[in-house]
């Protein structure tokens, strides 16, 4: 008889490793980026790694049929959590994206994320397989994005209504969606950028034509993309080494701890470091992919899909942001940036994956 537990036994503990060692390193990213001191970020982010990562297993315990179950109340109960940020939120940077609970600060459009994704995979699952090349496999599913999208847009937060709009969209290809629906959802989308457009504010029009052209204002909205690819490209293939980083320790790099670590880290570390981590974050959602593959029903199927490239989608729009390849948005580098929201939301994709991951195996055996 094992000395381990079956459920212990059974965890994906190579993931777990990677998912650890990610946040490793993005602890010496942040020990390094407060000139060699644990406080005030370091220390923090490890003591709230470990509970996300404490709940996400406790996550992975919940059974597929009732993550199933829970999909359409969480999405309910979110969006008027939404609903009540617009009319109760805390402010903080100018924009209204908290609820404030007293012992907590909880950012319901976080949370959204991976809602979307169940929400979706309900809706697909129970939607009849000769339904899904109509519209009426389209228009649902199109309105259960746009609620949140609009909602969060209102925040405003561009960058998690983007990702919100993104989960939605893998998961409807995934279920089979034909293209040429895409290509109609398209054109409208082309059809509204106008309205878009008018719908974001002076500092996000401003994001998106300092994006085509940072050096039209050096110093002022196209400074940080301009100082991020100059600590990037200074790093070189083996960086400068670990605390001998100029822009980000000189304070030339703005948020360097938080949405442009990456370039901190690239610094320091280089273009191996950088690689290494990508690598990283790969090896992670390749398993994601792999858990979908071996899912036994539609749901999980899809859920683990699109919860594998919600955790994708972070990585490459902050990656794209800090090299200068996408307007910056705002999004975080998971597990790496200081901050608790991404940290949760990624646990909880991975909670869910080694739930479906664990009846996926039941069922092979």
């Amino acid at each position: 008889m094992s000395l381990v537990p079956a459920p212990i036994a059974k965890l994906p503990w190579g993931v777990l490793a990677l998912v650890c060692g990610i946040c490793g390193f993005g602890l010496v990213v942040l020990y390094s980026a407060a000139g060699g001191s644990l406080r005030p970020w370091a220390l923090s982010q490890g003591v709230r790694f470990c509970a996300f990562l404490v709940g996400a297993l406790i996550l992975s315990r919940i059974r597929v049929e009732t993550l199933k179950g829970l999909a359409v109340p969480g999405y309910v109960l979110l969006v008027g959590m939404l609903v009540g940020v617009e009319a109760l939120g805390a402010v903080a940077g100018g924009s209204r994206r908290w609820l404030d609970l007293g012992i907590i600060r909880l950012q319901p459009s976080e949370l959204m994320k991976p809602v979307i994704v169940l929400v979706l995979a309900w809706f697909y699952d129970m939607l009849p397989a000769a339904e899904i090349r109509r519209w009426s496999a389209i228009w649902p599913a199109a309105l259960l994005i746009g609620v949140p999208f609009l909602l969060v847009m209102a925040q405003p937060d561009l960058g998690t209504s983007l990702m919100i709009v993104f989960g939605g969209i893998v998961v409807m290809f995934l279920a089979g969606i034909p293209v040429r629906l895409f290509v109609g959802g398209i054109a409208a989308l082309v059809a509204l950028i106008p309205v878009a457009l008018g719908m974001l504010h002076d500092y996000q029009r401003s994001r998106i034509e300092i994006f085509l052209n940072p050096e039209s204002d050096p110093l002022g909205t196209g400074y940080h993309i301009i100082q991020s690819k100059i600590a990037i490209g200074s790093g070189g293939i083996l960086g400068k080494g670990f605390l001998a980083g100029t822009q980000s320790h000189l304070d030339y790099l703005p948020e360097g701890h938080t949405d442009f670590v990456f370039a901190t880290m690239a610094e320091e570390w280089g273009l191996m470091g950088g690689v290494g981590l990508i690598v990283a974050y790969l090896m992670v959602i390749l398993w994601g992919m792999r858990v979908a593959g071996r899912a036994t029903t539609r749901f999980g199927r899809l859920a683990a899909g699109g919860l594998s490239t919600t955790i994708f989608f972070y990585v490459a729009i902050n990656m794209s942001m800090v090299m200068g390849l996408a307007p910056v948005v705002g999004i975080p580098l998971p597990l790496v940036s200081f901050g608790g929201s991404a940290m949760m939301t990624v646990l909880i994709c991975l909670g869910l994956l080694i739930a479906i991951d664990r009846e996926g195996r039941d069922a092979a055996r």
